[in-house]
């Protein structure tokens, strides 16, 4: 709810806290003392458009701040979070500026902020209700939001088996226009895969096969300088047959060995050592053989080398197209992706087909659907309907009959529906929009424009208690809402701001005394003249204050008795009905 509001250099208004309750505030004051400056700086919270004229004489900015408290979750407060706005000990406060020169900033908890973030969570804060500002329930959308809280389950639940078919449907519509809008490009990738993936398969790559072939390569090129080393170190480590006198390294070793194994048994160490040298004589053994046998081995067939080559060269042409990382391996993951991808593009006709015929089950589906939403919302909207009549019976516009015209929106683009284009969307194919025919013979025509100002918010009043628990907005302002009331009237329009207020914040700015008796707590606005400067003050009243400003409003002076006595009757009669 609105907390408390504090006003600054703001029209007639020097200084001013306004502190509302928590159920229904009533605003009272002479004419001209600056009532409307209370709506107008609540306007200015909400987003309202600035205007320098607004803005005291002698002042460089009229200031406007307000405390509003709400839960962490509550939308309003959600959307200033991500606006980077913090809450207040479980309050937001807002801020507006509006400078002499025309400039207007605004704050929310904190944080500068666009205006127009102002008008976003002015959507789910406080409704609006007076001669030349209307918001909430005079939009088309919230009037069918509001319809079906008011009828409860009987919408609620084709309402959510519409939803899920409705999502089901657009996520097969997209899926089945990507894949037809794009078959021209889908099919050259297909043919690009395919060329590919012969190119590949013409080849034949094996696994680790680049590794290979290269180190064949390098063998193969260097196979003349390979053998000639392996040569001169085979004759080092056992000997040149054709020098036979050439001394070699076993025969160095060998000769080592002799001259330890004759002596080993003299001392022990020299026993151990003539036997490693006897094992590295095996050793050089072996390695001699194995260099006999490599360059015995080592293939110099140019023929050999060049169809190393030539394999070579056709795998990398293959690496180069795509093998992302240069390497045979992969080439083969390509290959292999490439084939999935190839299967999943042919398949494009056998899912089309599967596609445009769940799409056009879900479009019989969603007909039936829409239908019964329609039907329900139908019943709740004649049920409704007759209640608000009801209501502003007693609001002194007795011949006033107001209906709902909830029908199915056509768009040439829609879903053809029995020859109509019908226009689906995520809450069904229904535009509610409240009508009301003033008096008899009439013609019903959206509230807007069916009612002057007075008869709008009297309108209003009545179709929000109707709604009261079923709107999600915690705050009501309601402005000249008893115009051309008096009389019972008028005790009427206040039970009703009474029993709106139960379930929500209520605040109405009036001049009538029967309206302010019901009321919570009760503000006046007064202005007062120092000879030079003249201000407005906002002050609570109670006990006695509120008794003369009753008086005052019943008999045009605060000190009559019969006034005083007729306040206090209807302070009373105000208890006693609440």
């Amino acid at each position: 709810m609105l907390e408390e509001m504090r006003i600054r250099s703001l029209g007639v208004i020097d200084d001013a806290v306004v502190e509302l309750s928590p159920g229904f505030t009533a605003v009272t004051g002479e004419t001209g003392a600056g009532k409307t400056m209370v709506v107008t700086s609540l306007g200015l919270l909400l987003g309202g458009r600035a205007d320098p004229a607004l803005v005291r004489i002698g002042a460089k900015a009229a200031v406007v701040e307000g405390r509003i408290v709400m839960r962490p979750d509550a939308p309003a407060a959600v959307r200033a979070e991500e606006a980077g706005a913090e809450l207040d000990d479980g309050a937001l406060l807002i801020s507006r500026t509006v400078s002499a020169e025309g400039r207007s900033r605004a704050h929310v908890g904190g944080r500068s902020v666009p205006v127009g973030l102002l008008g976003e969570l002015a959507d789910d804060l406080v409704a609006v209700h007076g001669q030349t500002d209307q918001q909430g329930l005079l939009r088309p959308a919230r009037q069918r939001q509001a319809l079906d809280r008011y009828a409860g389950d009987a919408v609620a639940v084709p309402l959510e088996k519409y939803g899920s078919a409705y999502r089901r449907l657009r996520a097969v519509a997209v899926e089945l226009e990507e894949i037809t809008t794009r078959a021209r490009e889908r099919a050259q990738e297909a043919d690009l895969l395919r060329f590919g993936l012969d190119e590949i398969a013409a080849v034949e790559p094996v696994a680790g096969e680049d590794t290979e072939l290269a180190a064949e390569a390098e063998r193969l090129g260097h196979a003349e300088s390979l053998a000639s080393a392996a040569q001169l170190a085979h004759a080092a480590l056992a000997g040149n047959p054709e020098d036979p006198e050439a001394i070699d390294a076993n025969m160095l070793v060998a000769g080592a060995h002799r001259a330890l194994e004759s002596v080993r048994s003299h001392d022990p160490a020299l026993g151990a050592l003539a036997e490693r040298i006897g094992e590295l004589g095996i050793l050089l053994s072996d390695v001699a053989g194995e260099l006999a046998g490599y360059a015995d081995d080592l293939d110099a067939d140019p023929l050999r080398l060049a169809a190393v080559e030539e394999r070579r060269s056709a795998l990398t042409q293959l690496t180069r197209k795509y093998g992302s990382e240069g390497t045979v391996d992969a080439v083969l993951e390509w290959a292999e992706q490439g084939a999935a991808r190839l299967l999943e593009l042919d398949g494009d006709d056998e899912r089309i087909t599967e596609l445009t015929a769940e799409r056009d089950g879900l479009r019989d589906e969603l007909s039936l659907l829409a239908q019964a939403l329609t039907d329900a919302r139908v019943e709740a909207a004649t049920r409704f309907a007759s209640a608000v009549t009801a209501e502003l019976a007693s609001l002194a516009m007795p011949h006033a009959r107001v209906t709902i015209d909830v029908r199915q929106a056509e768009d040439p683009d829609g879903v053809d529906v029995d020859g109509r284009p019908v226009a689906y969307g995520p809450s069904g194919a229904d535009e509610v929009e409240l009508l009301l025919a003033p008096h008899p013979g009439a013609q019903p025509r959206p509230i807007a424009k069916g009612a002057s100002g007075g008869e709008l918010s009297r309108v209003m009043l009545a179709v929000e208690v109707v709604f009261a628990g079923s709107d999600p907005v915690p705050t009501y302002l309601f402005d000249e809402v008893d115009a051309g009331v008096g009389g019972k009237a008028a005790v009427e329009v206040g039970r009703r701001l009474a029993k709106l207020a139960k379930s929500a914040q209520v605040v109405v700015v009036t001049h009538l005394p029967q309206v302010a008796a019901f009321a919570d707590r009760q503000l006046l606005v007064e202005k007062t003249n120092d000879g030079s400067v003249t201000r407005s003050g906002v002050t609570v009243l109670e006990g006695e204050a509120r008794i003369r400003e009753l008086s005052r409003m019943l008999a045009g002076h605060e000190d009559s008795v019969s006034a005083r006595a007729h306040a206090e009757e209807l302070l009373a009669a105000a208890r006693a009905d609440g």
